[in-house]
Parts: C-alpha cells; structure tokens; sequence
C-alpha cells in the first residue's frame, strides 16, 4: 500500500498539483513534443471531459460542483494547447501521433471529405446548439439569481421569525444563497470561454488545411491531391480529438447552468468534491478502458488511464483520499431536523425585548459593504443610555420585514410596535432652526422623535442647508436617535428581573454588604425592581446603585410599597435630579402651584389600592390639564425645560394626572431640590385658573 500512501499524500497537496498541471499547460505551448507524450495528453483529455460530463449527470445541486466555472477555463487552456502542439506537429512533420491518426483514417474512413463534413457538423451543433444555449441560461440565470437574492432572504427571515427554522439552518441558508449567486456568476463569464473555444476550433482547422497544403507542396511530398488527401485527414482527426471532449464539457456546462465559490483553494475543491462521487471515476475507467479495443488507438495508453481512473475510485472506496483542511472550517453539514412535537412551538414563544425592523429599502442601513453605520450606533446608544441612566439596554433584534413599506421602520418593545416611521436611505434630514424659517429644496416630512418639519434633501445640499441655518443629520442618525428615545420613554418596561440582578452583582463587587442588607434580607429581587422602574419611569437615573440601595434599607422596614419606597429614593437623589433640570445658566427654573392652590389639592389627596391619588371631578381635572400645559408651554417658548414643584406630598398625585398627555413636564417636590439652588419661579398656576368652573362657581 506504499503507493497508496504516496498518492493520499499528493492528492492532499492538491494545490501544488494543480499549479504543476497549469505549468506543464503553458510549457506545451513552447515546447515541442513527443507524439507519444501528445497521446497520452489527448487520452487524458478524453478522461476528464468523461468524468466532467458524468459529475454533471450525477450532482443534484450545482453547488456539489461548485469549482466548475474555473475547472472548465483550465480544461479549455489545456486543450488548445494540445491542439498547439498537434498544429506544430502535423505541419512540421506531417504526423500527429496515433490518436489523431487514427481519428483521421478509421472513424472517418479515410476520406477527407467525408471528415470536414462531419468535423463542420460537429462545431456547428456545439457552437449553434450547445455553446450559444448554454451562455444564454448561464446569463439569464446570473441576473435573476441576483435579482432573486433579497426576495430569499426575507423569506428566510420569515420562516426563522415564525420559529419554522432555527438560528443555524437560517445562516446555513443564506450561506447557500451566497455560494448559488457567486455560482452563477462565475458561469455566466465562464460559458464565454466554451463559445470562444468553438469559434477557435474552426479557425485552427483551416489554418491547418491551408498551411499543410502549402507546405506538403511546397517540399514535394506528392501531388496537390496527395497533400491535400494526408494533412487534411490529419487535421479533420485533429479536430475530431479535440471537438469530442469540448462536446462533453459543453454539454456539462448546459446541465449545470440548468438544474459558488467556496472558501477553500481550488485544488482542494476539486480533489475533494471529485472524490466525494468514487463510482463516478471507476465508470470513467472502464469507459476508457473499453476505448482500448477500438482498432489503432494505442492500448497501452487507454489502459493505464483507465486502470488509473478505476483505481483511483476504488481506492477512495476504501481509504479516505480526501484533503484535510488546514484549519477548523465552520460546518456545512445540513441542519439537524427540527422538533416535531410541543417542543417546536416554544420558540415563536420567545419575545425579543427591542425589535427594529426595516423595509428591504433600508437595508443599506444596516449593511457595512453599503457604508451602513446603524449597528455601530446602537452599540453607541448602549453605551450612552448606561451613562446617563445606568440602564443596561437589552439586545436590538435588527431585521427586515417584508409587510412594510420599503422605507419604513418599526420599533417594537416586548412584541408590540410603539412606533414607526419612515427614512430614506440615500439622502439627509434637513430640520430648520425655527418654525417661521424659509423651505428647502427636498421631500418634506415630519421629523419622527420631536414632530418638528423636515425635509429629505440630497447629499450635495448639505451646505446650502447649512448656511440657512438648518440641522443636517444622516438617515442612520434619525433612526438612532428615534430607538434612543423610544427605549428612554419605555425603559422601566425593559428593566427586567435579570437586568437588575445584573446590576446587583456589578454593584457587590465593590460594595457587597450594601447588596446583602437589602436582598433578600428587607426586598425581594421584585420589590427592588418596582422601585427602579418607578425612578426611570420619570427619567430619572439609576446609576447611583448604592445610594438607591443605602435608601432602601434605611425605609424599607417601615413600608414595602414600590411607589413609596421610589419617593424617598428620588429624595436621597436630589442632586442628581435638580442637576439635570437645571439651565445652562445654573438655574433651575420652575412653574409653581398658587399657595391656595397646593392647600387645596392636598386636602384632596386620597389613598387607593395604586397609591395616592387627587380626588377630583373630570371637569376639574381637565381645568388643572389645560392650565399646567398653558404654562409649560409658555415656559418651552422660553426656551426652558417645563418644571413643576409642588409638595411632596402632591407630587406623585400630579404626576399620576398628567400621565401620558403632558410627559414632557416634570413635576419634582420642593425637597428633592438641593441645597443651594439658584432657583427662579417663572410661571405660577392660580386656582382660578386650575379649579376653572368650580372656582367661578364658589
């Protein structure tokens, strides 16, 4: 079995082999040649279009044979090498080698005519029939592979959305998807090689009729019937030899552009995916085998490659001839099969905390190849959002959905769309200084976060916009800063127990006995958590774990109450709120209540079962509504952030009644101002206003 060991060894340096053979190619255009040496070639030649044609025939998906494109370039270049080296030998020595000869005398019967006649059918059903059919569907199928390729993958996202395939057969897919197209591709240009080698073939055989007539005449090698008779028959039998096993790998680029690169060298490819079919290179053998009894042709040779071919096979029957990877290559192995039973329900179960799904329009968006920066910005909001709340934000699921509108995008908290809006991928976000500023040559539209005019402009306006005072921003910025916003307003919904036990272990190893006094000793994980939702439910941050903490021990064994527990850790945390209302200046401006006012809201604060609430009429809660956004909105025209400051007592109350129709106004109690504040009192809310009718009544 030494010879075995020898020939496992070169088949797994395979590269070297394939770099030798594309030598011994280029040489044979040089060097002349033995006509021995050009049998045994043109023998080998009939072999591999016999075991190319039958790869064809047998693979059931055009991927088995993936190296195809680049193998039929190589197998063209040999082949007009040899009929170089037959040109140089028929015109040099009016011979050509057995093969040809016989080519030329048996299967054509020695008449010449009889020769260019079938020789001229022969090119005329490759190159009219096969070459020109096979170059048009390699063509077609190119451009609609492309064309096809966001189509299957929305569709592959689709199936792993509704939980009918798992995270591994999806990306198993899309690899697939992107070996078809390289595939196909590679097909399209290669099918050019096959139509050029048909139209040469032609032009070789009537340089070799023309040029052996005039040499043969020339030397006086008999009469001009005689010459034309003899190099003639050689050149019909030359490229009869040459034209057979084009025909063959004609008809194979046919079936496989019919019915992709990969990532390991061409050598390997070839070795490997050839070896994967052993039966294949036994048939092949015998059928060369066989060609041995044909009258003429040199036995020896047909059956040493034909032994070589069926051995070969029958070898890799039994020992495994296959190259090794010189590195761990990810598996392409098919996906195991998916649960039948309960089990493949449970992952449509799962519900992603932040979804963000795009149209096929806004892909760009997101793909890196097309400058996309959209995953980058996320990872950037994580990063701020842990800074300016200490809110750890869950994973955005990023993916495109086919029911929406090409430029429209979704943002999904726990399943559900809290928003949506549009952007267009290829242009800015022009938004003008003020509302009375002059329009800009664009799309206008509404800027999604804040509701403020915009306009899509094209990028070669940008400065324009700029000296008109405009904000320009890019595509990816607007649908960043939407998501930051949107997980702002929703981060209590977001803080889970995991999140915050998260934040529990980041805080012990620094300060574990803090941890250890609160949970479990005085709250539970889900006490701790209510009260972290309450402070971000009103933005404010939770980033002052410890103080949070060190809060809540000292109030805990008097009341377990998520909302009170929140007021007193809002309280420890005063500092940090006013810091964030204050102006630029260092103020903190306020809109304040009307002293009778407050006194008479506080008497009408009333426990219930959800905490405390203002016990007032429909009407009178809507007289206090108006008055307090009449105000803040007096304030925002100021240029201030709208804050209320009332007692302490009122706050919660007030803010339970603003709820979602005045969240831009926040509502602190005095005590949660810090010491020494430059504060200034703006705007203040009279109780004939607030009370409205039932003041006017009184």
């Amino acid at each position: 079995m030494a010879w075995a060991n020898w020939l496992t060894r070169a088949l797994r340096n395979s590269d070297l082999m394939i770099a030798l053979a594309i030598l011994v190619v280029v040489t044979m255009l040089i060097l002349p040649m033995p006509k021995w040496m050009l049998d045994t070639f043109i023998v080998f030649n009939f072999a591999a279009s016999i075991v190319i044609a039958l790869m064809a025939v047998n693979i059931t998906n055009p991927l088995q044979f993936s190296v195809f494109p680049a193998l039929l370039l190589v197998t063209t270049l040999f082949r007009l090498a040899l009929s170089i080296v037959a040109t140089k030998l028929i015109l040099g020595t009016g011979s050509a080698g057995k093969v040809i000869e016989t080519f030329g005398q048996f299967v054509v019967g020695g008449d010449f005519v009889v020769g260019v006649v079938a020789f001229l059918i022969l090119v005329v059903v490759q190159f009219v029939v096969i070459t020109n059919g096979a170059g048009r569907v390699a063509e077609v199928a190119a451009r609609f592979t492309l064309d096809a390729m966001p189509g299957k993958q929305m569709a592959i996202d689709a199936d792993l959305n509704a939980g009918l395939i798992n995270q591994e057969e999806a990306k198993r897919r899309r690899r697939a998807i992107e070996l078809e197209a390289d595939f196909y591709g590679a097909m399209d240009g290669a099918s050019k090689f096959v139509k050029g080698d048909a139209i040469a073939a032609i032009l070789i055989i009537l340089i070799n009729i023309i040029g052996g007539f005039a040499v043969g005449f020339l030397r006086g090698q008999g009469d001009a019937m005689t010459v034309l008779q003899t190099y003639t028959l050689l050149t019909v039998g030359e490229g009869l030899v040459a034209q057979i096993p084009a025909l063959l790998i004609s008809t194979a680029t046919g079936l496989l552009v019919t019915r992709a690169s990969t990532e390991q060298a061409m050598g390997q490819d070839v070795v490997g995916q050839v070896l994967q079919y052993p039966r294949v290179l036994m048939a092949a053998g015998g059928a060369i085998a066989f060609l041995s009894l044909v009258p003429g042709f040199p036995k020896f040779q047909f059956v040493v490659v034909g032994a070589a071919l069926f051995g070969l096979g029958y070898l890799a029957t039994r020992v495994n001839l296959l190259p090794q990877p010189t590195e761990p290559e990810p598996s392409e192995e098919p996906a195991q099969p998916l649960p039948t039973g309960p089990e493949a329900v449970l992952p449509m179960l799962k519900v992603d905390a932040i979804e963000l799904e795009i149209g096929y329009g806004l892909m760009p968006l997101v793909d890196p190849n097309q400058k996309g920066d959209l995953l980058e910005r996320i990872a950037a909001i994580r990063r701020q959002l842990a800074t300016d709340l200490g809110f750890v934000m869950p994973s955005v699921r990023v993916r495109d959905n086919v029911r929406l509108r090409p430029m429209q995008y979704q943002i999904k908290i726990r399943g559900e769309t809290v928003a949506q809006a549009e952007a267009q991928p290829r242009m800015l976000l022009a938004m003008p200084p003020s509302a009375d500023s002059p329009p800009i040559e664009g799309v206008a539209t509404t800027e999604p976060v804040f509701g403020m005019r915009a306009y899509w402009i094209e990028p070669h306006l940008r400065e324009t916009a700029q000296r008109l005072g405009y904000t320009v921003v890019e595509p990816t910025a607007v649908v960043a800063t939407h998501l930051t916003e949107i997980v702002r307003r929703h981060a209590a919904e977001l803080l889970g127990r995991a999140e915050v036990q998260q934040l529990l272990d980041n805080l012990k190893e620094h300060n574990p006995v803090v941890v250890q006094e609160v949970v479990p000793d005085l709250l539970t994980l889900g006490e701790v958590q209510k009260v972290l939702q309450h402070l971000l439910r009103e933005g404010v941050p939770i980033r002052d774990l410890e103080t949070v903490l060190e809060t809540l021990g000292d109030h805990a064994g008097r009341t377990r109450d998520g909302e009170a527990l929140g007021e007193y850790a809002r309280a420890a945390l005063a500092r940090t709120i006013t810091h964030r209302l204050q102006s630029p200046d260092g103020k903190l401006r306020l809109m304040a209540l009307e002293p009778a006012l407050e006194a008479q809201l506080r008497e009408r604060v009333e426990p219930t079962p959800n905490g405390a609430v203002l016990g007032v009429d429909l009407e009178t809660s809507r007289a206090l509504l108006q008055a307090i956004a009449q105000h803040a909105q007096q304030m925002t025209a100021r240029g201030y952030l709208p804050v209320l400051a009332c007692a302490g007592n009122l706050r919660l109350p007030i803010r339970k009644l603003l709820g979602a129709e005045l969240p831009q106004v926040h509502v602190i109690a005095y005590h949660e101002i810090a010491p020494n504040t430059n504060i200034e009192i703006v705007e203040q809310i009279r109780r004939a206003e607030a009370l409205g009718v039932a003041v006017a009544a009184a």
